[in-house]
């Protein structure tokens, strides 16, 4: 099974804090995705790029803070972060690359 490239695009990286740690535990996965992805989209790529199955995918959108730069207020980009479930049995190391 080849991997299309542009599944690539859709998932950016694995995003892994404390919050991200606490999800682990349940079977969660939390990645940072292109800002027009949707869910069966992701669910998608998960699937493809990591050959498990999904059991849900819930996202959210941070949005960008404004900060100072160089003394002038400019603004971070908005993050969209992907929660995917998986289901029982299956398991995605983040820790080591694709």
């Amino acid at each position: 099974m080849s991997v299309k490239p542009e599944l690539y695009d859709v998932i950016r990286k694995p995003l892994i804090t404390e919050k991200s740690t606490l999800a682990s535990e349940a079977n969660a996965v939390v990645f940072e995705v292109a800002i027009d992805a949707n869910k069966p989209t992701i669910k998608e790529a998960v699937e493809a790029l990591f050959n498990v199955k999904v059991k849900a995918v819930n996202t959210t959108v941070t949005k960008g803070k404004v900060k100072r730069f160089r003394g002038r207020p400019g603004r971070r980009k908005d993050v969209k972060k992907a929660y995917v479930t998986l289901e029982e049995g299956n398991m995605i190391d983040v820790t080591t690359g694709l």
